[in-house]
């Protein structure tokens, strides 16, 4: 099965995760990853992934992802992280959590979403950004695919430069990148709401300044 192979899986049993959590603060919370090539900033969807949004929100809380790398670049497709320290160590994990792709969003352009084993639920903390449209890897009835929890909103030239640079393989990595980008931080933010539309005055500047008809014009001051 292509999903099944298609990204690293982690060494662990799958442990499908409980309870029906709704992450504080805003209904679509935003992220900001502070990279080594820049920020981008992702829009979590928790009406479409409560579980998995809830699962990345603590990670995000615990500092789970600071100094952690993009240990996968395959251009054209994804760029992967939340796995792996800049010495390329294997980050402590929680339980795995139960898929929730079936129903969700695609894996179109821009979106992030979990990274698994071939197992439906075992995604833990490793995901992804989609580089183009992946519609493949989406979830459908009796074959669940990839939970996509979120869109990036900013820095998506930063994701494309990512993907842009030369690729090293070390060890049982082959897809690193030439630098290894390292997420020195990732944080909540507060979401930026669009500007209100100024509303056009109904009576134009120049007519409210226009003399009355029969009225005397005011000279200039001098």
């Amino acid at each position: 099965m292509y999903c099944a192979a298609i990204f690293l899986a982690l060494a662990q049993t799958a442990v499908a995760g409980a309870g029906s959590p709704a992450p504080a603060g805003q209904a679509h919370p935003w992220v900001a990853l502070d990279t080594t090539m820049g920020r981008i900033v992702v829009e979590l969807r928790p009406d479409k992934a409560p579980r998995t949004v809830d699962n990345f929100i603590k990670y995000v809380r615990a500092g789970h992802y600071d100094h952690t790398i993009f240990h996968r670049v395959v251009r054209g497709f994804v760029i992967q992280g939340g796995g792996y320290e800049e010495d390329l160590s294997e980050h402590p994990t929680r339980s795995a959590i139960r898929n929730e792709s079936v129903g969700g969003l695609s894996n179109v352009r821009g979106t992030v979403a979990m990274a698994r084993s071939g197992a439906p639920d075992s995604a833990r903390a490793q995901f992804f950004i989609n580089l183009q449209d992946n519609s493949r890897l989406d979830g459908r009835p009796g074959r669940p695919g990839y939970t996509v929890f979120g869109e990036v909103v900013e820095g998506m030239e930063i994701v494309d430069r990512i993907a842009a640079l030369p690729s090293q393989a070390r060890g049982r990595f082959s897809k690193l990148t030439t630098p290894i980008v390292t997420i020195r931080r990732v944080r909540e933010i507060e979401p930026k709401r669009p500007q209100p539309t100024p509303t056009p005055d109904a009576t134009p500047a120049a007519l409210l300044s226009a003399p009355k008809p029969g009225a005397t014009p005011a000279s200039p001051v001098p």
